[in-house]
């Protein structure tokens, strides 16, 4: 018995490896980059602006006004979260504390505005207004501020610098004379002692927020009587001197029942202002003022000091001209998402812009693969026509035309999602087409022409038992 069987066709020259990579995971995985360090520079951009920042605060007796506002303040700040610190300094007392500030060891100090005005002080807040009360006794009304000054006055109120201003106002010369005219009161001596040693008028500097609360003047009145006189030179006054403001005292502010004043009286008075040095950045000096204002009730003291905040002053003939980042904040108190967010965003935009343009030129010059050109697979598709002759029956040509095939829907694909680039397109559809009728034009051939058949077979021969 025997059995004959065709050889296998020999193998073709392996093909060249054609290989086309794809870009997008590249693309993909630089976009998700980009975002992902932008926004770690952006986070990190807000931690380091937030960045703790200690103010020193120069205030004067440690149990005066201006050192419990401080610690109030410093309260505030703590119970905001804000980034803001402050480090209260204290001193013998407030000239002191404006000196330090004057000598820019001090980020913030309190004065009253008759005092010596630091020339790089700006205004943050208004704290409290002092207002000058003139009192005589019983009945015996001061007709005219002429009339004041020749009268024997004490002076209630801040020590020196109360008597000082008084004298100042007055026009009164510093001489003896003066000293003996204008003297200051005894701490915590009643009115009607003072009227009863001989003065003529009582000039009482009150913060404002006290005396409105405060009943010995109610009391006085029902035990004694007094009057209280209008400063008919007030506009006079505080158009001479930028530190004096002008001031009313409402009827019955002092005393209700009997009601004193009987009308609005005009009068003259000083404001206590919290000041920042003009160095200080516009955002912090923004913050304070915003954190301020938004906690006056948190910020009252008990006898009242503070009690009625009120916004700096921004006219630029001011006494004492606002910072610029509490007038900004004053100005434009409601803020749009872009006022508020306008930094991050700038931020954002700059470190997308960088770390995208790093990422671009990283991905176009090193890690990106090119595109390949139409033109290269045109070599392709020649080569399989050079292994065309050595193809020797039909298979090998259906080999070949899958081959030439598979060229043809990787050329199309690449053109379609950027991977092959149009670059020797001509070229490319000219070898494609000369290769192809080669392949027809072989295939008529053997189906004109078939091969011989091996002569080689495979003879099997059996034994007979």
């Amino acid at each position: 018995m025997s059995a004959e069987a065709p050889s296998p066709a020999p193998a073709l020259p392996p093909a060249r490896a054609t290989v086309v990579k794809n870009n997008r995971a590249q693309i993909v995985i630089f976009s998700a980059l980009t975002l992902l360090l932008t926004a770690a520079t952006v986070w990190g951009g807000q931690v380091w602006l937030r960045n703790s920042e200690t103010l020193v605060f120069a205030v004067g007796d440690q149990n005066g006004p201006e050192a419990k506002f401080a610690a109030k303040l410093a309260t505030v700040l703590k119970n905001n979260s804000s980034r803001l610190r402050l480090k209260i300094a204290t001193n013998p007392d407030n000239a002191k504390a404006l000196a330090q500030f004057d000598r820019r060891d001090a980020n913030l100090a309190i004065l009253r505005t008759d005092a010596k005005v630091p020339p790089r002080a700006r205004a943050l807040a208004i704290l409290e207004h002092d207002v000058v009360l003139v009192l005589s006794p019983g009945d015996k009304k001061i007709k005219s501020f002429a009339e004041l000054k020749k009268k024997r006055i004490a002076v209630v109120g801040d020590g020196d610098n109360s008597v000082n201003f008084v004298r100042s106002a007055l026009e009164i010369a510093d001489n003896p004379d003066a000293a003996q005219r204008v003297q200051p009161a005894p701490p915590g001596t009643p009115i009607d002692r003072l009227f009863a040693s001989g003065f003529g008028a009582v000039i009482a500097i009150e913060h404002a927020s006290k005396f409105i609360k405060d009943k010995s003047y109610e009391q006085f009145a029902r035990r004694s009587g007094f009057t209280l006189n209008a400063i008919d030179a007030a506009k006079a006054l505080a158009r001479k001197y930028p530190a004096i403001s002008e001031e009313t005292v409402s009827k019955g502010m002092l005393s209700a029942s009997p009601a004193i004043p009987d009308d609005d009286v005009d009068t003259i008075g000083l404001e206590w202002l919290l000041v920042a040095q003009s160095r200080m950045s516009s955002t912090t000096a923004a913050e304070l003022a915003r954190l301020i204002y938004e906690n006056k009730s948190e910020l009252v003291l008990a006898d009242g000091f503070a009690s009625k905040i009120e916004p700096a002053e921004t006219d630029k003939d001011a006494f004492i001209v606002a910072h610029q980042g509490a007038a900004e904040y004053i100005n434009d108190d409601t803020k749009s998402f872009m006022d508020r967010y306008s930094d991050v965003l700038y931020l954002a935009a700059a470190a997308l812009s960088v770390i995208g343009s790093i990422f671009a030129a990283i991905y176009t010059k090193v890690t990106r693969v090119a595109p390949r050109k139409a033109s290269e697979l045109a070599a392709a598709i020649l080569e399989i026509g050079e292994r065309m002759q050595h193809a020797t029956c039909i298979d090998h040509l259906d080999q070949l035309q899958d081959e030439l095939e598979a060229i043809l829907r990787r050329a199309v694909v690449g053109l379609r999602d950027g991977s092959v680039s149009s670059d020797g397109l001509d070229t490319f559809k000219l070898g494609y087409e000369l290769v192809r009728d080669e392949i027809a034009l072989r295939r008529d051939h053997f189906k004109r022409h078939p091969p011989a058949q091996d002569d080689n077979v495979v003879v099997v021969k059996a034994a007979n038992a």
